[in-house]
């Protein structure tokens, strides 16, 4: 498998790509903010400096006059030496009186007009480019001053005070230096992480779709693994089981094929032959009836075999739908014991209790006959030699029950857990049942839930084995109650 095809390194590209996106969305706004605070902190110093300036000037004007421009300038150079700043002095006309820079104040271009009338209004305190460079940024505090003596009327002038952005600058490539440090440490430990979990469900997956692939072709050799956390292990879990299952059934339809393949090729060879035998002669005239009794008999081996099959197709379909009348269930017992008469004189049987009272319920008497015909058949089939068949009929509480018991070998526990699952054979009855399928017991039971009863078995090894059929007398009631129920869940 492609890993560039992994739904998991696609999620793995996606989230590095969503951590580095947001990385930079708080990098830009930490260091924006961070840029911010510090600029209007400088400013501030910016800002302090030139109003200490203008009032250093104004109480100087006030002792000297016209003369404090001398006095001034030597402020002016103590101020720039220790703050690094530059100081401008402007009339009140926006000429330069007093040039923060080496050139001349003849030299020095005048106070744009905007500028003078933007500091008529207010104080100005920003970052500016236009005031004395076109190409290198500063910081600038801006202030109308008026110098005043006792004697003399107000004298405006306009004071700028210019800070370097050096340090600003400076403070900026560290603040973006550190964070591409930490957001290259951030983004690593994410890939690292991220990295470790997503090879792991990487390599999941890989197994996942090898072991799929190969479910597929129908090879159940190997399990997804579940050695993982979340839905991912429950999925796994309930992929192997239904692999399981279909493995099973799988394996179960193998075995269901063969075995009807050798039930129907054994009579249909047999009709075969005896037909053919009476065809062509080699069966005498005074045989024929006898062969074709046993032909008889073949063919209604196959209609129990083929009423079995389509019988439990029906009933997995949920199609079966029984015809319900009223019916003596021990005129039924007796009809059913009736055909197998030689096979108990045979094997010289005792049979008790068959002449219990009457028994009577609703039902279909065609699938309870079904019903009686395979227990009556394992009980005569399993019994010992000389044992004894027992019938019990009772009534307790609207529910009619049937008993068949058998003495002879009994059944084990674990052969009582799986005696009604479809073509299960008890090893004991391997060698006494070679013409059974297995499907007796899980249709009846069927048969039985069909009038929403049980079919229970009790057993002893080595004493006896008892199949009770416990029905109720009317099942037609517990239909009726649960149509009414959908109708009144319909109805809410």
């Amino acid at each position: 498998m492609n890993k560039s095809k992994s739904s998991y390194y696609k999620l793995f590209r996606l989230a590095l790509i969503i951590v580095i996106l947001v990385l930079l969305l708080i990098g830009t706004v930490m260091m924006s903010l961070c840029s911010a605070i510090f600029r209007k902190s400088k400013l501030r110093e910016v800002q302090s400096v030139g109003e200490l300036y203008i009032s250093c000037i104004t109480e100087e004007y006030m002792k000297s006059g016209e003369g404090y421009l001398g006095q001034a300038q030597h402020l002016q150079e103590m101020f720039m030496g220790q703050y690094d700043v530059r100081i401008y002095i402007y009339n009140e006309h926006g000429s330069c009186i007093l040039s923060g820079d080496s050139a001349a104040v003849s030299e020095t271009a005048s106070l744009p007009v905007s500028m003078q009338e933007a500091l008529d209004d207010d104080d100005f305190l920003d970052l500016s480019s236009n005031a004395i460079s076109h190409n290198k940024p500063y910081l600038v505090y801006g202030s109308k001053a008026y110098l005043k003596q006792s004697t003399m009327k107000y004298v405006p002038v306009y004071v700028l005070v210019y800070g370097s952005t050096d340090e600003l600058n400076l403070f900026t490539v560290k603040i973006v230096a550190l964070y591409v440090l930490f957001g290259v440490i951030g983004v690593s430990l994410c890939y690292l992480l991220l990295k470790k979990s997503i090879k792991k469900h990487i390599a999941f997956e890989e197994r996942f779709l090898h072991v799929s692939e190969k479910y597929a072709k129908g090879d159940f050799t190997e399990k997804i693994p579940t050695d993982i956390q979340g839905n991912l292990r429950d999925i796994s879990e309930c992929v192997n089981a239904l692999a399981a299952n279909v493995e099973k059934s799988d394996e179960t339809s193998k075995t269901f094929i063969a075995n009807v393949s050798h039930e129907l090729r054994t009579p249909i060879t047999t009709i075969g032959g005896f037909v053919d035998g009476i065809l062509d002669g080699t069966i005498p005239k005074n045989r024929q009836q006898e062969y074709l009794f046993l032909v008889s008999k073949e063919i209604k081996r196959l209609r129990i075999l083929i009423s079995s099959m389509l019988n439990m197709t029906r009933f997995e379909s949920g199609t079966m739908r029984p015809n319900f009348q009223e019916t003596n269930l021990t005129d039924l017992v007796i009809q059913v014991v009736l055909m197998f008469e030689k096979k108990i004189e045979d094997k010289h049987l005792q049979v008790e209790e068959l002449d219990s009272h009457r028994l009577t319920a609703v039902v279909d008497a065609d699938l309870m006959q079904q019903v009686i015909y395979n227990l009556v058949e394992n009980a005569v089939k399993f019994v010992n030699d000389g044992g004894t068949l027992s019938f019990r009929f009772d009534k307790k509480d609207d529910i009619c029950i049937i008993g068949i018991k058998n003495t002879g070998e009994g059944l084990k526990d674990a052969e009582i857990r799986q005696v009604f699952d479809r073509f299960y054979k008890t090893d004991s009855s391997r060698g006494k049942d070679t013409t059974g399928l297995g499907l007796g017991l899980s249709i009846s039971r069927k048969i039985v839930h069909l009038h929403h009863g049980h079919i229970v078995v009790k057993s002893v090894e080595g004493e006896y084995t008892e199949f009770q059929i416990q029905i109720p007398v009317d099942p037609r009631e517990k239909d009726n109650k649960k149509d009414s129920e959908k109708k009144d869940k319909q109805g809410t």
